[in-house]
């Protein structure tokens, strides 16, 4: 458009609503106090403004599965997720050593 400058980034991010599963809940309400707030902060930093943004170590997108959509490390936890328009729900909330089981039984391809 004339008259109108085009920058390369956006200034203000959209905020997605993150809705957890009953089975995250429960999930989240089994962790330690300490690694408990780690996934919340977690949560809020990573899902709220960018959620589907894949990185080398922190969200990952899953091959291969419809749902769960992608997942997000935070420590030794794993958080599976989908976003769904503006909308993030969390599934599951599990140790790193459980993840590969819970996917065998919960993923779907």
């Amino acid at each position: 458009m004339a008259g109108q400058q085009s920058f390369g980034y956006t200034v203000a991010r959209m905020k997605y609503e993150i809705l957890l599963a009953p089975e995250a809940v429960e999930d989240l309400g089994s962790l330690k106090a300490n690694v408990r707030a780690a996934v919340r902060e977690a949560l809020e930093a990573h899902l709220r403004h960018d959620p589907e943004k894949v990185s080398k170590s922190r969200i990952k997108r899953l091959r291969g599965l419809s749902r769960p959509q992608y997942r997000l490390r935070v420590g030794e936890v794993r958080v599976f997720y989908d976003v769904a328009g503006s909308t993030v729900e969390v599934l599951a909330i599990v140790a790193n050593s459980e993840a590969v089981s819970w996917l065998a039984q919960f993923g779907n391809p």
